[in-house]
């Protein structure tokens, strides 16, 4: 049997043991071949409905180049999608360069991905194809694409595979959930655009660029083609099978080298710098300098806190500023960064794990946990304060309403606080377990009942605490002028938010003293 044989074999056998593991694992994929398969069909019927449009050369080629730049960026967020993303597992047996890369190749066509890939092309294929020789030139666009697509994947995988399998890759992927969110935040701000600017005419000129970009450039042929543009379907087809041969060639070197060249593994530990010596953060003495220091490690060294926060930070920036520029927008819309980076104070032991029963030895009485819980919203705070008076800033500058500037800030300050407040108590009396052994999951098995509780409750209880300062707010918005609110909304959101982060604690350090056996449990679990 050959190489590529055993492989394609391999994939299937890594496929089929992985379903049996358990019934929910196999459910999960026929739900998701199904959802595929749907997905793929309605995306080949809405490019068979395009043909023979105005629009149709600019959709396909544009989701094409999409589609593509997706296929170079998963490997890189989702890295343990795909056991075989990873060659270094075959550094030990005798395979040449080459026929791997083939078996390689081939054993990638197996999946949905390849699968709804293939459902564009041909969709596209359809779409723009007319007359003989544009089919001709179909038949070779389509695996093109497929090919293009899957090596651009596979030679991303294998020159970064280093990464990928390091701590700094576990990180990626679980940044992947910011990628998402901050895309789906600009393709919703696109096709507002898109609606304003008259339809998908106003795609055509990034068409005109990506269609020279392969795979699209084999797409855009046969639409070329079609029109009797012949020169430019053959150029098109030849960008394209000169990207794959480019990609197939970087993909074999990389394999070349993992096989070949030692690793961090192999290197004296003596050859490396030493960064023992290197300046960290230096906090004042006491216990308050000691867990704000150890708080904002925890958001630079661990992958979870990270994610929340750099999550945190883009939404909370981009929210009010893309409806500011679309001229949609309002000052107030800045107190949502409040709210983003208040619910960070929400289960403050879950994200210290197994690691609690340390921070437990140190708490004897309410007012340990009081001391504990006052120093992590001091570490909050240190971040969030400058960072929410930067947003209303910025969103101020943009509207050009300088005059609700104060009441916005004041308003968000109310808001930081009662999250402040409410998130310490929810922190005593909700606390649940998140797991460190994946990317993608949040709270442990059995305790999202527990998680629901303390983010919906508590976010609940912080807007009924704020309505008081909500309607002192659009009062004096309506009784007096600017110049005579300035200074007392942004006094009194300060003070307000301030009161509400004592009372927090204050109710929360007791119960925080009495139940650290309950709560050293939940957040060690799983």
């Amino acid at each position: 049997m050959t190489l590529t044989g055993v492989f394609v074999r391999l994939k299937l056998s890594l496929l089929r043991n992985g379903l049996r593991q358990s019934a929910g694992r196999t459910a999960a994929y026929v739900v998701s071949a199904v959802l595929a398969v749907l997905c793929g069909a309605g995306l080949v019927l809405a490019l068979v409905v395009l043909r023979g449009s105005e629009h149709a050369a600019t959709v396909a080629v544009l989701l094409t180049g999409l589609l593509a730049v997706a296929w170079a960026v998963m490997p890189l967020f989702f890295p343990s999608g795909d056991e075989t993303l990873d060659p270094t597992r075959l550094v030990m047996l005798p395979l040449q360069p080459g026929p791997l890369v083939r078996a390689l190749l081939v054993s990638s066509l197996v999946g949905f991905g390849p699968l709804f890939t293939l459902c564009l092309a041909v969709g596209s294929a359809v779409a723009l194809s007319h007359g003989a020789f544009a089919a001709v030139v179909a038949v070779v666009a389509v695996p093109l694409v497929l090919l293009v697509c899957v090596a651009l994947a596979r030679a991303v995988a294998a020159g970064n595979v280093r990464l990928l399998t390091s701590r700094r890759g576990r990180d990626l992927a679980v940044l992947s959930g910011l990628v998402i969110a901050v895309g789906i935040q600009f393709v919703n701000f696109g096709v507002q655009r898109l609606g304003r600017a008259g339809g998908l005419s106003a795609l055509d000129p990034a068409a005109e660029v990506v269609r020279w970009v392969p795979p699209a450039s084999a797409v855009a042929a046969v639409g070329s083609a079609g029109e009797g543009r012949y020169g430019e379907a053959a150029a098109g087809l030849l960008l394209s099978a000169a990207a794959l041969g480019a990609l197939l060639y970087a993909w074999r070197r990389s394999l070349v080298k993992l096989m070949t060249a030692p690793d961090g593994s192999t290197v004296a530990a003596a050859s490396r710098p030493s960064r023992a010596g290197s300046p960290g953060w230096r906090w004042p003495e006491g216990r308050a300098g000691t867990v704000v220091g150890r708080s904002l490690r925890y958001v630079v060294r661990d992958p979870k806190t990270k994610a929340a926060w750099v999550t945190s930070l883009a939404i909370g920036l981009i929210v009010p500023l893309f409806n500011a520029l679309q001229g949609t927008g309002s000052v107030y819309l800045a107190c949502f960064s409040a709210g983003m980076l208040g619910i960070l104070m929400y289960n403050q032991f879950g994200q210290d794990a197994s690691a609690f029963w340390m921070v437990a030895l140190t708490i004897s009485s309410a007012r340990d946990a009081y001391e504990e819980l006052r120093a992590r919203a001091l570490a909050l705070a240190v971040i969030t304060l400058p960072f929410v008076v930067l947003v209303t800033g910025v969103t101020a500058a943009v509207l050009g309403d300088w005059w609700a500037l104060p009441g916005a800030l004041g308003l968000s300050f109310g808001v930081l606080g009662a999250m402040l407040g409410t998130g310490a108590v929810a922190s005593s009396l909700f606390p649940y377990s998140i797991p460190q052994d994946s990317g993608f999951k949040n709270v442990a098995p059995g305790q999202a009942g527990l998680a629901w509780i303390s983010l919906t409750g508590g976010m609940v209880a912080a807007a009924l605490l704020c309505a008081p300062l909500v309607a002192l707010t659009v009062w004096l918005d309506a009784t007096t002028g600017p110049a005579g609110r300035l200074l007392l909304l942004l006094v009194l959101g300060a003070g307000w938010g301030t009161l509400l982060t004592w009372a927090g604690l204050r109710l929360a350090a007791p119960r925080t003293a009495d139940r650290l056996p309950e709560i050293l449990a939940a957040v060690s679990r799983g």
